[in-house]
Formats: C-alpha cells, structure tokens, sequence
C-alpha cells in the first residue's frame, strides 16, 4: 500500500547532522527552558511590583537600590507600559511558550520548521524591543531596572542561538547563507561581545556615580 506523503514542513528533518548541530540540539532545549523560566520569573515579579507600586504610590520596590539601579524611577515612565499596559505581561507570555518550546522538546517532541520561524520571529522581535528599552533607559530616563536587566540578559542568548540553530540546519543554498553558517562556528564571541559592550555603556553612562563610591 503506498505511503502518504509527508508536506517537507510537517516535521524537519534532514540527514546526518554535523557534530557542532548535534552539539547544539542538546543543549538548545535546556537553554530554552531555562533561559524561559528566569526571564518569566524576573517578568512576573515586575509584574507584582508594578501593581504594587500603582496601588500604593509610596510604595518602594524591591529592586530599587540605589539611584542608578531603581526600578521605581522606570516603572513610573511611559516606557514601562508601551502598549498601555506593563511591558512586563509581554514577558510573562513570550518567556512562558519559550520555556514550554524547551520543555516539549526535551520530552522528545519533534516540531515542524514553521515553529522554528516563528519562534526565530518573535525573539527577533524581542531582541529588537529590549535594544529599545536599553537606549530608553540608559539615555532617555536615566536608571535602570535590575529585573529588566534580567530580561535582557536571557532575550539575547535565546535570540542568538536559535539563530544559529536555523543557521546550521538549514540548507546551505546562497553564499551569504553559507557565510552566515560559518559565523556560527565561533558561536560564544557574538554574546560575549554584546554583554561586555552593554557593561562598557553602563559604566560610562553612570561613570559619575559609579566613582563617586570609589
């Protein structure tokens, strides 16, 4: 009895893979759930402060610490609630199916590629929006929030090697593909270099308050 076929992007696959995508297939899953689970920690607890501090405007949270890092001065801005409401609800939704992707597939689940796309969508977007946030804050409003740093922190990584993942498992049809694949290779010197940049513009924006505990 013949077989059905099969639509190329019911599920992916393809045939043997190269050890670094072996690699990477491992350790993408427990990225994912970890990474998702703390940023939808750090996204529900500035969630419960912000209300908190919408409720009782003498209210200090927790995370404000001093005058550079201080929540407070951020969840009172206009950019803590872009889309008229807590930026961080965006959070808890998007880090919540990301730890869940991570979860399914160390459960063994075998997802179709159009997943893969979206979910390389939607952290392009967020990597787009926190990039956003981080010029607001170190720029516009002047303090930053240690739990939005947080957030930070995991968007890029989850980005960045999920990129790679499509990167080295897609077909390497284009030069400009293939070069992209190859960039992977050195997979830990994109994030490297984006954490020492981002620190390198903290320390300069706050330098004088900084010095000043010196």
């Amino acid at each position: 009895m013949p077989s059905t076929p099969r639509s190329p992007d019911a599920v992916e696959t393809s045939g043997p893979a190269a050890p670094g995508v072996r690699g990477l297939e491992r350790v993408l899953p427990w990225l994912l759930l970890v990474g998702g689970l703390i940023g939808l920690f750090a996204s529900f607890v500035l969630t419960v402060e912000k209300f908190a501090l919408a409720a009782d405007s003498s209210y200090v949270p927790t995370c404000s610490i001093n005058p550079v890092l201080n929540c407070g001065s951020v969840m009172a801005t206009e950019q803590a609630a872009v889309f008229g409401f807590p930026n961080s609800l965006l959070g808890i939704a998007g880090f919540a199916v990301v730890a869940a992707a991570g979860a399914a597939l160390l459960a063994g689940a075998r997802v179709a590629r159009w997943f893969w796309l979206a979910l390389q969508a939607g952290l392009a977007a967020a990597v787009v929006f926190v990039h956003w946030l981080i010029a607001q804050s170190l720029y516009v409003i002047g303090a930053l929030c240690p739990y939005c740093m947080v957030v930070w922190a995991v968007t890029v990584p989850l980005f960045w090697y999920v990129t790679v993942r499509n990167l080295r498992t897609a077909r390497p049809t284009s030069p400009v593909q293939r070069a992209a694949a190859a960039a992977t290779v050195d997979h830990l010197v994109p994030v490297t270099v984006w954490v020492l940049a981002l620190l390198g513009l903290i320390v300069y924006r706050f330098w004088p308050y900084w010095s000043g505990l010196l």
